[in-house]
Formats: structure tokens, C-alpha cells, sequence
């Protein structure tokens, strides 16, 4: 399901001091080579971190200079040196030798090369650098190219001033120095959006949105703005630099810089995004009902924990102060503390604790700022909120992680993450933690000693024995008396049924029967007896299992549990002794109810006991089947209710008022009914029944011999011994059986919503064959949105048609041409499947030529043989629709290509006249008489000749291209038409002797690609001869294209615009998978003599032709063992397979965009063509832009940091290979954990970060950097850990999580759309979706033959199984990824994913419990397995 993407963190140890992600690089010169310049800056040790940015300034001016560049590299060595004088630094000695050696050699081939001294030649470069790349480079360059040239001109200076003397530096150097220093004051790093950047601003910077959020938060004139001290230790006070209202929240609380630049643009898109959807036209003012709704969803959390507390929350507004700055302020406040929570963020509710008290400081200040007082506000350093608030809790979330030796030890030793959340349920939080936090608190009690319990050789698990704070809620107990437990309900129901059906098949009365006999209702009537000994099981088992949190229950919680321990006792004892009583009176069922009024003191004490005992269970029965009631109820927080609800449910922060509709509650009931009615039904008739007769027998036998007297005694009772023999094999059968039935109704009510959802319509080619002809209209249903649907309907159908197939082109040839570079589909095939741009060419629509394959041939054998009138052929061909579009087509492209062909006007005009007869003698039905059909065949094997040579790209064919055409006329007038001889000599200019026809043609329209496209097609029309039903060969190809095609028309939300969609990021966790194969490894044989290629090349042989027909068609030999590398890595479980998929996202995007924005000219040109790109440049920015603003992919690797200074050559080739995929694609980000050595009082320790990097030029460019308070992957399981250390850096609305073993199509990533409206469409249930579950198609299925089981068992299983477990039961869970996460729901729940050290070892599955049971009303899981489809690899 699943990836072990981060199962292990690369910091989880043994508790010993970590060696792995820092450490000393034994470093000999000869093992650097510096390819471009990369590496060099990369093995810079961590403690000389500075150094970084002056070598990579060294590297980019190294062309255009290299004595400038020799110069700069001896600054950083200098700087290296005073850094660390004795080299004591880890991999600092190494480091020096390599830089020192690569000096000397610089240093001899550069200091020949200019005939100026060393500081002559810096200040004329510098002054050269900053006229031409800064002063000049502001009004053309982009932000990032700006940046780079002010970071190189800081390092140029800083060079200079240990080059040339102090007093010799020239005054214009000085002045361009000062204003180098501003611009780098002015400029932040950025990630989408360049708030703070020099030169020209992208077009996203001018969408009206973005420019209306920025100008709302940066509203802080009426703002105090705090005074904070330069050092700690010194007295002189500052005014800290205010630009919005986040940087004014971090100055009041210490939040850090990069936490507060990321939630700055955090906080923008947000904003930009939702206030496009609450205003139909651009604009630059932000709507009020944009931050209210933003402020309601981020802190509906918060809320609902203040009600459930009964405390008042603290969002508290004043009543003469801007309500909407307010807002903002809350909304910042609550992201600055979720961003640089690290691991806290797995505790929802104690970041609702914290903003409690910090929204309460806010508020006092704004108060006092609008009474007027002058009381100062005191700001905080940058790390004051990381030091004083978080690294205490994430201390204790540390030590207690120290004592589960990696979460074996008893979980009654150690408090998980649940544990300590459920700390902030209680109002003992208030009294007892406090703020600012009491570290006295029993909060941060934790294990102060640690006693060895076991001797060597035993059990890790059992060492460990702690002072500590007890759990909260409920301790988990490793044991099997959770299978009762657990499922007590289950049990009941299965042994009371049990029991009812044995006395009823006992009495050989019937389940009708019984009703009328009283001795044998008195014996069903039994089950109570049974039923209130399961009870106190149950009530015993509670107190057992949950003793190890006893002592930290409230007294309410300790008196229930009594209480029911209690009255299960007594109901133990007061049934039997009732019933036993009552044997002497037995009442019959019929007297029970005709003589209820008058006799009823003659009933039994049993019945009026039974009949007690279950009214208390009468009113949770009703309220069963008032689930709106039933949920009132428990979501209420009115004392009065809490305390008749506290028997029947304790009242917790989670779980309450989870119930749907009516209708939801009918549906879930009747399909258990049917389950279990058949259940039963069966188990009587089929097992319990047939058994009763030989049990009878058996049990008045006499035996006195026993063959196998050790098992059965001589003197049993009744052959008991051989009874239970009997019976229990039906026994386990019956209590296993119920399994079976459920599998058997879900397959039948999944396949019954799979046919009303219109699942599986198209399965088959020849299916898409049929009904491709409404699928460019369902397309058009569903995607377009640049039309006004009103006015369409009033349009012609044949115009509306054509629209429909103009749009659906330009996404059907992306998606054939996505296929053709993934090697799927060959160039025949893809030209067979693509359709024209450009239909405006011919009179008919262009369908594609796999639907009009072998047309023209089957047209031409029907009118050769055709003896009757025009009507009868008229009539035959025009009763399959795609051979009347082939004959027309085929007919006005041989015209259009020849009148383009031909230079001469005279012989336009003949072939204008031929055509010209042929169409009025078509018109006038006697093309029969006119023409002679038998001369159709040679004609057309003439137009293929023409044809093929046209197509050649050799210019030497002059001639013969000039003979067939001539040939073709004279095919036509002599042998085709009947009057053809005389239709040459009917013009008088040509009666008289004259040159030679047809001899000068227009040779260039072979490099005219429109044209070429027009006769690849014809050729491939009349060339085709056989059905191609067949096309394309490949399976997968036809699998994607009937999957996509079927989709289209189930019930799907329509698209909105890109601009009005929900905004959406995409995660992927990466530890140390693959990330592309190598050549050696690739070509590396096993055993058996076999290596990864050969075996691909197998398994994928039509794709490896495929792919050797592309390098030879687009010339890319050369590159020959990379592509080979790529095409392995995409047919594995490779992280770039991963990313090439998620990346189709973003191009999706862009053509949606683009479409939308360039309108008509978009639809009758092709996407691809290079006179569109050119035409359309500014259209082409603003998808970009828009595709920014609505998609960000984020890769979790925490391990770049390591692999990036690791000195092993496969995590060497691993960072090279994440840098080149950041390179390549834009929108790609990677965060990663890194380590760095610093000292403290004298001493070392290791500091962590959260950092966010993206590529630019040949390097990686830090975005955010962001100080954690430890390492954040070892407290937890690695992968949750990793995914949320990079949450804080995903953008959007909605979030999907993607593992490395799954990967993504173009044509799903179009769908986008439409998905994400399921988060915003009304549905029949209570609650809006939260997460959104989409199928996965298992790709390795034809491996072998246990993929082949595991892909249909995806297929039944899961696929199906979800679908039911969505509807009609509406009990799904979160199945795994690739499902799509509200965003914003979960990271004010705890994340996407459970992280509690074994606990939640499937974080997927927990995510999805935790959802439910906190939603608060807010949450309906549904799959949506039709609409989109994303793929993983089993292995």
C-alpha cells in the first residue's frame, strides 16, 4: 500500500552520539574532480558553511575571468583559515589541502593572463560587473538572475577589500558598493513568489489577488512596533523592521526568519486562492468574506476545543479597530506557531493551548495601542518562541521516546503522542501548565531514573523501568483478550444467535414455532442469562485493561467504570436465580400478550426482570434511527446532557457526533441486515440443523469401548467428548463464515454503484470504436470552460461539434504524445491516434485515423464493383459515418496539397475544373455515369507513390515528384473520367502547341510543417489497409486510453476555470530508494547470467523498440546511455518515475491555462507548434504563473543533506540525480533535514534544520532554513516524521500524498480539476469530504504471476472493497495514498498521518481514523474510483 519511505530516520540511533550525517571526510585531492565547478562547493565542510556562497561566486565568474575567480577562491581560503586556524573542525584539515592544491594549480595558469596588477584588475571588474549586470541588468533580468548577480557583486567586494589597500579603493567602486548593500538588504530569497526581488516581476507578481493579500497584511501603520534588544546582555534598545503584519507577530514573539518568510507566502496564496473564488471579476481589494472564511477554517479546531473545555476563546476583536487586520493577525499568529513547531505539530491540541495564551497577548497590545497608552511593547530575538516554548515540550516528547526502546517496551511505560495530547483535554492544562510554561508542570514529568530489570541475553522489551507520568485516557495492553475486547458487540451478537438457534433446532419446533411453546420460549429466553455474562466480562475486561490509567482518570471516569462492574455483578447473579424461580410458571407468548392487562400479576419474575434489565438498552435502539438526534446529543456541551450521556458514553475531545444522515443510517442497516440475515439463515439450515438429529443419537448411545480411549473416557456423560468433536469444526465455521457473506454483498452492491456510477462501459477497443464519436462532447461536458454553456446550445450541432473536437484536441494529442514519449505507443501509432489542430481545412470532421483505418480502401471496393445509381452508393457509404468523413477528407486534402503543389496558374486552373466537375456531378447524383469506377484503384496507388516522395526529405525528387503528378492527371481524365480526353482541349489556351503540364511545383512545402502534417496523414489514410482495431498494440496504452475514455462519462463534477480551482500541493516521501539506474547496474548480471536491462527489455519489448524508434527519429544517439538509464528508471520504483508523473500536474495546468487564456487562437493552432509559442508568449507566462499559484510538489528527502556531503559514490550520484531532477523541473522543491555542528559553552553539539531548497542554474538554492529544537525523525515512526517536518512547506487547499512506488499519467493530471471539486460540491451526507480516496492500478502485474494475483486483488479487494466501504456503508477510512487530504482541516488535526512509535506503523489508515473520529461534523471519506487513477508499482 505504502512505501517505507522514511521508515528510519537517518538520525535514529541506539542513543549513542549520531555519526552518519556529519561526518569527517577523509579527503585525498586526487578523489575531487570538479565537474563545473559543482563539487567543490559541496564538500565544504559544515562548520565553513560561509564559504559556500563565495566558491559558487568564484565558479560563475570563472569564464569571463579566471584571475578574478583565482582571487575570490583565495578569500574563502583565508576566510577558511581564520574560521579555523588549528583545523580542528570535522573534514576542515581535508578540506584546506584540497583548496590550497586547486589554488596553486590556478594561480600558475592565471597569472599570465592579464598584464594589470591584481588590484587594478579587481576594481575595473567590479565596476564593469555592476554597470552591465546590476545598473543595467534591473529593468531586463528576472529576480533570481538579479539575485545572483548582487550575491556575486557582495563577494566581488569582499574580495576587493583584501586585494586593494582601504585607502586606495576608488570612490565610484564605494558608491556602487553602498547601493550593492542596499539592493541586498531589499532582497529576500523566495520560493513561488518574489515579494522582495529585484529586476522585472513575473507575471504571477501581477495577478490582482496576489497584489491584494499583499497589500492587506502589509497594512502595520497603526501597529506598535516593538523594541527589542540588540543582545541579551546589552541594554541598547532597537526598533525592529516591520514590513507586514507577520514580521510585527515575530518581533512581539520571536518567531524565526524563515519561518516567517515561509508563512508569508503561506498565508498569501491562501488568501490569493480563496478570494478569487469569492469575487467574479479580478480584483485588487481583499474581501472581507475571504479572511472570515479563512479565520473560520484554520481555527475551527480552536474553537471547538475552547467549547469542549468551556473556556472562552480568546478571538476576541475591538470594537473601533480594523476587524479585518485582526483577523489576519489571528490567522498569522496560529501558521508562525504551527510552522516552527516541528514535532508539536503532531499535538493539536496543545498548539490550541498556545495560541490561547498568545492570541490573549495579542489582544491586550492592540488594546492598549488603540487606548493610547504609551506603555512599550517588548519584542523577543528570533529564537525566543523555538527556545522558551517549543524545545521544553519537544523535551518531553524526547525522554519519553528515550524510554519505549524504539517502542518495545510496555506502552503503560511511556506517553506516545496521543498520550500527550490528550493531556490538553482537561482544564487541569490551565491550573496546572500555565503560561508562560511551568516547568514544574506534571506535564513535564518524566523518567528521571532508569532500573535494569532483565539480565543479559533477555529481552530488550522488558528493560526499563520509570518514574512517570501516567497515562491519560487509555493505556494499550499487549494482549489477546483484545480480540473479545475489541469487538464485544460482534461476539455478543454471534453467541447469543448461536445459542437461540441450537435451543430452537433442539426443540424441533422451528423459528416459528418456538413463539407458541412456552417451555421453549422459557429456554430462548435463556440467551439473557448469557447476554449479562458477556456483559460482565466485558465491564471486567475494561478495568483490567485499562488499570495502568486508572490513576490518572478523572473520579466521573473511576466512579462509570465501578458502577458498571457493579450492576453487571448483581444482573449475574439476579437473572439466573430469577429464571430458576420461574420454571414452576411458565408463561406462553400468546398468554404474555392476551392476558396482559388482567392477569398480570401471573407472569413470571424472569419476564419482569428480562424486560428491566433491557429497557435501559431501549433508548440508545431509538436513537439509533435518529441519527440527527443521536448526534445533537453527543456534540452538546450543556452540563444537564453531558450527565444522562456520561453512562452510555463518556464525553471525549474526539469521536462525538460521527453519525450520518437518515438516509446514510437506512442505507448501512439494511446491507447488515442482508448480511447477516443470510448469515444466519445459512447456519441454521446448513450447519446447526442437519446436526441436531446425530447429536441426539449420539448422546443416548451406550459405549463402552472406546477405540481412542485417551481422548474419550469410558464413563462420559452422554458422549460429550465425541459431541464437541462433532461441533466444532461448525462452530469455527460459523464464526468465520460471516467474512464470506460480506465479501459476497460487497461484490454485488459494488459492481450494482460501479454500473450507476458507469464504471467499466468501455473495456474494450472496439468499445472506444464505437462511442469515440461522443466522447470529444463528454470531454467538452466536463473540461471546457472558456465557452458560455448557454450559448452553446443554440449554435449549430455541426459548429458545436467541431468545437468540441478543436478543444478536446489539444488535450488528446498531449495525451498521445505523453504516451509516445514514454515510450508506449511507437511513431505509426502515434500518428494513427493524434488528430488535426486545424479542422477548419476540410468540409468534415477529422476524426483520428485509427477510427478511419482501411475506410478509403473498403469505399474504393464498393464503388469499383458498384453498377447501380449514385443514391445506392451515396446511401452505402454514407451509413458509416467514419468512411463518408474518410472519402471527403481524403478528397479535399489531394486537392489542397496539389493546388498548393503547383505553381503555374494555367495548371491550378485545370485541376480547379476537374474538381470542380467532380463536385457538381456529385451534386447532381451522376458521378456513376460521369466516372468510371474502375480506375480507382490505380489512381490511388499513384497518389501513395506521390505521396512517400513527397514525404522524403530528399531534394533531388524533383522530377519524380513532377512525373507521378502528371501520371495522377492523366490516371484521372484518361482512365477515371468518361469525357476525361476532351476535358484538356475544351480551353483555347490549350488548343495550340504549348509547354509541358504540371513541370514546375513548389518543392519547399516540405518544410512547411502544417503541410507535412497533411500528407503523413493521407499517406497513412490510403496506406492503411487494416482494421486498426489493434491500435496501439501496447496493453497499457489501450488500458490507459479506455479508462480515460470511460471515465468521461460517469458522474464527474465539471470543471472550473484554473483560476477559481482549489489550489493544491503534492508530497512525497523519499528516504533511500532508487532514484535512477545506473549504467553499471543496469548492465550488472546475477547468478543466473541476467541483468536488469536484458530482463526489462523482456518483460517490455515493444517498448524497448519503441523507444530505439525515437532515438533514431529525433536523432538523440548521442545521448544514447542516459536515455537507456531514464527508460529503465521509468519502468522501476525510482523516484524519477515518481516525479515525472506528479510533474504531468503542472503541465496539465499549463495547457489548461493556456487554452483558456488564448481562447479561439488556441483552439485552431497545436500547443506544441513552435509559431504558437512565439505568437502567444504572453499567454504562455500567464499559465505559468497561474500554474504556480495553484500547484506546488514538494519532495521530503531527509537525506539530502547527508547525500549531498556524503563521499560514497552511489549517495554522491544519488544528490547529483535530485539536483538534476530540481533542474528540470521548476516546480519541484526538496526539503531535507540538516545537521550542523556548533559549539556551545566551549562545547560541541549538533543543531538541526528544517530547509527548503530549489534548483536554480547548476546549483541548489537555499529557500527557508528553519532552526528545529532536535532531530525531529527519531521520537516517532520515520516516515510520518517526514512527512510532517516538510508539511510546513506544501501550499494549497487540498494536499496529496504520493510514495516513491507510484507514479502518475498526463491524462489523470487533467481530471485534477474535477477532483478537487469533491471538496467543495454539496453531498448527501452531514459533512464535507476531508480526504478523498482515487484508486491505484497495480503496472507490474505482468511480471509474474503473484503481481498478476496482487493487481486483481487491488482490482476486488480494495477497489471495490472501498467503493462499498463509501457507499452504501460510509464507513471508509483513509485506504492509503495517493487519496487527497484536505489541507487545511489537517494541519490543524495533527497532520496527515499518525507518528506514535509502533502504535502507528500504518500511518495511512490512522490518518484516516483520526479524521473521523475528530471531525467535528466536517468529515465524509468517499472514493472516487472512475474519475481519476494513479498507479504503483508491488513488488
Amino acid at each position: 500500500m505504502a512505501s517505507t519511505s522514511g521508515t528510519k530516520g537517518p538520525y535514529e540511533t541506539d542513543w549513542q552520539p549520531t555519526k552518519r550525517v556529519v561526518r569527517a571526510h577523509t579527503i585525498n585531492v586526487d578523489d575531487f574532480r570538479d565537474e563545473e565547478g559543482v563539487v567543490d562547493t559541496e564538500i565544504v565542510p559544515s562548520s565553513l558553511s560561509v564559504l559556500v556562497p563565495v566558491l559558487r561566486a568564484a565558479h560563475a565568474i570563472r569564464k569571463e575571468n579566471p584571475r578574478i575567480a583565482y582571487l575570490c577562491r583565495f578569500h574563502a581560503f583565508e576566510l577558511a583559515h581564520m574560521a579555523d586556524p588549528t583545523s580542528s573542525g570535522l573534514g576542515v584539515r581535508q578540506f584546506k589541502t584540497y583548496l590550497l592544491s586547486k589554488l596553486e594549480k590556478e594561480s600558475w595558469d592565471t597569472e599570465f593572463l592579464v598584464k594589470r596588477s591584481d588590484p587594478r584588475e579587481m576594481q575595473d571588474y567590479y565596476q564593469q560587473f555592476y554597470e552591465k549586470k546590476i545598473r543595467d541588468g534591473e529593468f531586463t533580468q528576472r529576480p533570481e538572475e538579479m539575485a545572483n548577480n548582487v550575491h556575486i557583486a557582495t563577494v566581488l567586494y569582499e574580495a576587493l577589500k583584501t586585494v586593494v589597500p582601504l585607502g586606495k579603493i576608488e570612490d565610484k567602486t564605494k558608491r556602487y558598493a553602498e547601493d550593492v548593500e542596499k539592493m541586498r538588504g531589499q532582497y529576500e530569497r523566495y520560493n513561488i513568489l518574489p515579494l522582495y526581488g529585484l529586476g522585472v516581476k513575473p507575471a504571477i507578481m501581477e495577478l490582482p489577488e496576489i497584489k491584494a493579500a499583499i497589500d492587506a497584511i502589509c497594512r502595520v501603520d497603526n501597529l506598535t512596533i516593538p523594541l527589542i534588544r540588540a543582545r541579551p546582555t546589552m541594554p541598547m534598545q532597537r526598533l525592529k523592521k516591520v514590513n507586514d503584519i507577520l514580521d510585527w507577530i515575530a518581533s512581539v514573539f520571536g518567531f524565526q526568519k524563515g519561518n516567517v518568510a515561509n508563512q508569508r507566502e503561506h498565508l498569501i496564496l491562501l488568501l490569493a486562492n480563496m478570494n478569487i473564488r469569492n469575487s467574479a471579476e479580478s480584483t485588487n481589494q481583499l474581501h472581507a468574506e475571504t479572511v472570515e472564511k479563512l479565520m473560520a477554517t484554520i481555527l475551527k479546531n480552536y474553537k471547538s476545543w475552547c467549547d469542549y473545555l468551556r473556556c472562552e476563546s480568546n478571538l476576541r476583536f475591538l470594537e473601533d479597530y480594523d476587524k479585518q487586520q485582526m483577523e489576519l493577525i489571528y490567522i498569522a499568529l496560529y501558521l508562525l506557531i504551527w510552522g516552527e513547531a516541528s514535532n508539536i505539530r503532531f499535538l493539536p491540541e496543545c498548539l490550541c493551548y498556545i495560541f490561547h495564551h498568545m492570541s490573549c497577548e495579542v489582544y491586550t497590545i492592540l488594546f492598549v495601542t488603540v487606548t493610547g497608552s504609551k506603555e512599550k511593547v517588548e519584542g523577543r530575538d528570533d529564537e525566543f518562541f523555538l527556545r522558551e516554548v517549543i524545545s521544553p515540550i519537544y523535551q518531553v516528547l524526547m525522554k519519553e521516546a528515550k524510554g519505549n526502546n524504539k517502542g518495545k517496551a510496555s506502552h503503560s511505560n511511556w506517553r506516545n503522542y496521543d498520550d500527550l495530547n490528550e493531556y490538553f483535554w482537561s482544564n487541569k492544562c490551565f491550573h496546572d501548565l500555565s503560561w508562560p510554561l511551568n516547568s514544574e508542570a506534571d506535564f513535564f514529568r518524566h523518567s528521571d531514573e532508569t532500573h535494569e530489570t532483565a539480565h543479559r541475553g533477555r529481552s530488550q522489551a522488558t528493560i526499563g523501568v520509570y518514574k512517570r507520568k501516567s497515562k491519560t485516557n487509555f493505556v494499550e495492553v499487549r494482549t489477546f483478550l483484545h480480540l473479545y475486547r475489541s469487538f464485544d458487540r460482534m461476539w455478543v451478537f454471534f453467541i447469543l444467535a448461536l445459542q437461540a438457534m441450537i435451543i430452537i433446532a433442539w426443540s424441533s419446533l422451528g423459528p416459528v414455532g418456538v413463539f407458541f411453546n412456552s417451555d421453549a420460549f422459557e429456554n430462548v429466553m435463556t440467551i439473557f442469562i448469557t447476554y449479562a455474562f458477556l456483559r460482565f466480562l466485558q465491564a471486567t475486561l475494561d478495568i483490567i485493561l485499562t488499570w495502568n490509567a486508572l490513576r490518572n482518570m478523572k473520579f466521573t471516569q473511576l466512579l462509570r467504570y465501578f458502577l458498571k462492574f457493579v450492576v453487571a455483578a448483581i444482573w449475574v447473579v439476579v437473572l439466573p436465580i430469577c429464571y430458576f424461580n420461574s420454571l414452576q410458571n411458565p408463561p406462553g407468548i400468546i398468554k404474555f400478550f392476551t392476558k396482559w392487562a388482567g392477569e398480570w400479576g401471573n407472569q413470571s419474575l424472569y419476564t419482569y426482570v428480562v424486560v428491566l434489565y433491557m429497557l435501559p438498552n431501549i433508548v440508545p435502539a431509538i436513537l439509533f434511527f435518529l441519527p440527527p438526534v443521536r448526534r445533537t446529543l453527543e456534540c452538546s456541551n450543556m452540563r444537564i446532557i453531558t450527565f444522562f450521556m456520561w453512562w452510555a458514553q463518556p464525553k471525549l475531545y474526539v469521536g462525538s457526533g460521527m453519525h450520518e444522515n437518515m438516509l446514510s443510517m437506512m442505507k448501512y442497516t439494511l446491507f447488515w441486515i442482508m448480511v447477516l440475515s443470510s448469515k444466519l439463515a445459512f447456519s441454521y439450515y446448513v450447519e446447526i440443523l442437519p446436526l441436531i438429529g446425530p447429536t441426539k443419537l449420539i448422546m443416548g448411545m451406550s459405549i463402552d469401548n472406546h477405540q481412542w480411549h485417551v481422548l474419550f473416557p469410558e464413563n462420559e456423560t452422554h458422549n460429550i467428548c465425541l459431541v464437541i468433536a462433532i461441533w466444532a469444526p461448525i462452530i469455527l465455521v460459523y464464526f468465520m463464515d460471516t467474512q464470506i457473506w460480506y465479501a459476497i454483498y460487497a461484490t454485488l452492491f459494488g459492481v450494482i454503484v460501479g454500473a450507476f456510477s458507469h464504471v467499466g462501459e468501455i473495456r474494450t477497443l472496439g468499445m472506444l470504436h464505437s462511442r469515440f464519436q461522443s466522447v470529444p462532447r463528454a470531454f467538452s461536458e466536463r473540461f471546457w470552460t472558456g465557452r458560455d454553456r448557454k450559448t452553446k446550445q443554440v449554435e449549430l450541432d455541426e459548429t458545436y461539434e467541431r468545437n468540441n473536437i478543436s478543444y478536446f484536441s489539444q488535450f488528446w494529442n498531449e495525451f498521445i504524445n505523453s504516451m509516445r514519449e514514454e515510450d508506449l505507443i511507437s511513431d505509426r501509432d502515434r500518428d494513427l491516434l493524434l488528430i488535426p489542430y486545424n479542422a477548419t481545412d476540410v468540409s468534415v470532421i477529422q476524426w483520428p485515423l485509427f477510427l478511419l483505418a482501411n475506410k478509403i480502401h473498403i469505399a474504393v471496393h464498393m464503388a469499383k464493383d458498384h453498377k447501380e445509381t449514385d443514391d445506392d452508393l451515396c446511401r452505402k457509404i454514407r451509413s458509416d459515418a467514419y468512411m463518408s468523413s474518410a472519402v471527403v477528407e481524403c478528397y479535399e486534402t489531394v486537392k489542397d496539397i496539389i493546388l498548393n503543389l503547383l505553381l503555374d496558374e494555367e495548371d491550378r486552373l485545370l485541376v480547379s475544373r476537374i474538381c470542380a466537375k467532380v463536385e457538381r456531378c456529385i451534386r447532381e447524383e451522376t458521378f456513376v455515369k460521369e466516372f468510371k469506377m474502375s480506375g480507382l484503384p490505380s489512381l490511388i496507388d499513384k497518389l501513395v507513390k506521390f505521396l512517400t516522395l513527397l514525404q522524403s526529405a530528399d531534394g533531388k525528387q524533383k522530377s519524380q515528384i513532377v512525373n507521378l503528378v502528371q501520371d495522377i492527371a492523366a490516371i484521372i481524365t484518361h482512365d477515371v473520367m468518361v469525357d476525361g480526353h476532351l476535358f484538356q482541349q475544351t480551353p483555347q489556351q490549350y488548343c495550340a502547341a504549348r509547354k509541358e503540364m504540371f513541370v514546375n511545383i513548389d518543392t519547399s512545402l516540405r518544410r512547411k510543417r502544417s503541410v507535412m502534417g497533411k500528407v503523413t496523414r493521407l499517406l497513412l489514410l490510403l496506406t492503411v489497409k487494416e482494421s486498426a482495431i489493434n491500435v496501439p498494440q501496447n496493453q497499457e496504452a489501450r488500458r490507459r486510453i479506455t479508462y480515460f475514455a470511460n471515465s468521461l462519462f460517469m458522474n464527474m463534477p465539471t470543471a472550473p476555470k484554473v483560476r477559481e480551482m482549489l489550489s493544491f500541493s503534492v508530497l512525497t516521501p523519499y528516504f533511500e530508494e532508487d532514484i535512477i539506474y545506473s549504467d553499471e547496474e543496469l548492465n550488472k548480471e546475477n547468478e543466473d547470467g541476467i541483468s536488469i536491462l536484458s530482463y526489462l527489455t523482456k518483460i517490455y519489448p515493444d517498448e524497448w523498440a519503441n523507444f530505439n524508434e525515437r532515438l533514431k527519429s529525433d536523432h538523440l544517439e548521442k545521448d544514447q546511455e542516459e536515455l537507456i538509464c531514464r527508460w529503465a528508471s521509468y519502468r522501476g520504483q525510482t523516484l524519477y518515475r515518481t516525479v515525472r508523473g506528479m510533474m504531468y500536474y503542472w503541465q496539465a495546468l499549463i495547457l489548461q491555462c493556456f487554452i483558456e487564456f488564448a481562447g479561439d487562437t488556441a483552439l485552431s493552432e497545436g500547443f506544441r507548434t513552435e509559431d504558437f509559442y512565439n505568437k502567444n508568449k504572453q499567454f504562455l507566462d500567464n499559465a505559468q504563473a497561474m500554474a504556480d499559484l495553484k500547484f506546488t510538489y514538494v519532495l521530503s528527502c531527509q537525506m539530502y543533506g547527508y547525500l549531498k556531503k556524503s563521499k560514497n559514490e552511489r549517495e554522491k550520484s544519488c544528490y547529483i540525480s535530485i539536483l538534476s531532477l530540481m533542474l528540470t523541473h521548476s516546480s519541484l522543491r526538496v526539503a531535507y533535514i540538516d545537521e550542523i555542528e556548533d559549539k556551545k559553552d566551549g562545547r560541541p553539539q549538533k543543531v538541526y534544520y528544517s530547509v527548503l531548497v530549489k534548483g536554480r542554474d547548476k546549483y541548489d538554492e537555499e529557500v527557508y532554513r528553519i532552526k528545529l529544537p532536535g532531530p525531529p525523525t527519531i521520537i516517532g515512526e520515520g516516515k510520518a516524521e517526514n512527512q510532517n517536518h516538510a508539511i510546513i512547506f506544501t501550499r494549497g487547499e487540498a494536499l496529496q500524498t504520493r510514495d516513491i512506488n507510484q507514479e502518475n499519467y498526463y491524462e489523470e493530471s487533467f481530471k485534477m480539476r474535477n477532483v478537487l471539486e469533491e471538496f467543495r460540491k454539496a453531498h448527501s451526507g452531514q459533512r464535507k469530504p476531508t480526504i478523498l480516496g482515487i484508486r491505484e492500478h497495480l503496472f507490474t502485474g505482468s511480471v509474474s504471476s503473484l503481481a498478476w494475483f496482487r493487481e486483481n486483488q487491488e482490482t476486488s479487494s480494495v477497489t471495490i472493497g472501498q467503493r462499498v466501504l463509501a457507499n452504501p456503508l460510509r464507513v471508509r477510512f483513509h485506504y492509503g495514498h495517493p487519496d487527497i487530504f484536505d489541507r487545511i482541516f489537517h494541519i490543524t488535526r495533527g497532520g496527515i498521518s499518525k507518528a506514535s512509535k509502533v502504535i502507528n506503523l500504518s500511518e495511512d489508515i490512522f490518518a484516516g481514523i483520526w479524521t473521523f473520529l475528530g471531525s467535528f461534523n466536517n468529515n465524509t471519506h468517499c472514493i472516487k474510483d472512475g474519475i481519476s487513477e494513479k498507479t504503483k508499482i508491488w513488488q
